[in-house]
């Protein structure tokens, strides 16, 4: 359903049970999804793709030009999943030649304010808090929550299940199932509440827990920590995603908690 106050661009591709509120404009090269609301004072900008069942609150940008000189109007995109929340005043810029694209997987609530800048990849099933910030080409993991004006770098990653603290910097890698918080940004523990929620029992917490005492608690650099976890540990899904995040950091993990 279109109001007539709203423009879209004859060259759009919208589905038929979609909903337009008054005042939104909306490009040519752009796709929306069944079931999908967009709010009023919205902006859709040539290369959004935006999924099934999702909702987008007033003000927000989606596909922006990116903030990056670099830039030289290559055609990119801006991919959006199915069931995500964008809230009021959201800014989702479009890739550059680095990724070609942003995306945002499915199921992901993102609250006001947010920005996610150009090459971002974020998984499903994430939450980011009001104000919460994401410089170019950052990569977010399934299940993470970024905790409200929590700024992340440019080029970081963040693993799968972890949890920013809110006014967090996030300047290096923070690994899968973790906290992170403090400043500098540091370990402060794995997120047993978090992995409770979504089913990990007792006994697979106890070893993430010991993993990261390994890495955190035990005065192993961490090519020694990773080399005494392989050789030691049995094998399982969660140890590996650990191993493999932390050989593939480019910025290096963040650090454990100085006193």
């Amino acid at each position: 359903m279109k109001q007539p106050l709203s423009y879209i661009h004859p060259s759009a591709k919208i589905a038929k049970n979609v909903v337009i509120e008054p005042f939104t404009t909306i490009d040519g090269n752009v796709t929306i999804g069944e079931g999908t609301w967009i709010g009023p004072n919205v902006t859709i900008m040539d290369g959004a793709k935006i999924g099934k069942n999702c909702s987008v609150f007033p003000g927000s940008v989606i596909s922006a030009t990116p903030q990056d000189l670099k830039y030289n109007n290559e055609e990119t995109t801006v991919e959006i999943g199915d069931n995500v929340t964008i809230r009021e005043c959201v800014t989702i810029n479009k890739g550059t030649s680095d990724r070609m694209k942003t995306v945002i997987g499915n199921n992901c609530l993102i609250m006001a304010y947010c920005h996610i800048a150009h090459d971002c990849v974020v998984g499903d099933n994430c939450i980011f808090s009001n104000n919460s910030t994401l410089a170019g080409h950052v990569t977010v993991g399934d299940y993470v929550i970024i905790s409200g004006m929590a700024a992340v770098h440019q080029f970081c990653s963040i693993g799968d299940h972890a949890f920013v603290t809110g006014g967090s910097l996030v300047r290096k890698d923070v690994p899968p199932y973790v906290k992170a918080a403090r400043e500098p940004l540091s370990y402060v523990g794995i997120n047993s509440v978090g992995l409770r929620r979504r089913g990990f029992d007792s006994k697979k917490i106890s070893e993430i827990q010991n993993i990261y005492r390994y890495l955190y608690q035990k005065n192993y650099n961490n090519t020694q920590a990773c080399q005494i976890i392989e050789a030691e540990m049995e094998a399982s899904t969660e140890r590996d995603k650990i191993l493999l995040f932390i050989k593939n950091s480019h910025r290096g993990i963040m650090k454990g908690y100085f006193k």
